[in-house]
């Protein structure tokens, strides 16, 4: 999975906010806001990449155990897919 075309991560006074660009500004009705831990999971996602690697790389990345990080990854996926903003 990936985040889909058309949408970037910038940050904006600390805050980690998804831009969409292009065709998908049209398309786009919304506002994703997230944390450092949101942004790092994003970057990742900018590549075609499994929950289980998000899950591998958060655990690396942060001081957290493995089932944390899999319940958190599978929220921010959650989150993204509401939003239709990951291809499968």
């Amino acid at each position: 999975m990936k985040i889909k075309s058309g949408y970037m991560l910038r940050e904006v006074a600390g805050n980690y906010v998804a831009v969409a660009i292009g065709q998908e500004a049209v398309n786009f009705n919304g506002l994703i806001r997230t944390n450092e831990t949101g942004a790092f999971l994003w970057k990742l996602l900018e590549n075609d990449v499994t929950e289980e690697k998000l899950t591998s790389e958060m655990c690396k990345e942060y001081d957290v155990d493995k089932k944390t990080a899999a319940s958190d990854v599978k929220a921010f996926i959650v989150q993204l897919s509401e939003a239709n903003l990951i291809e499968k």
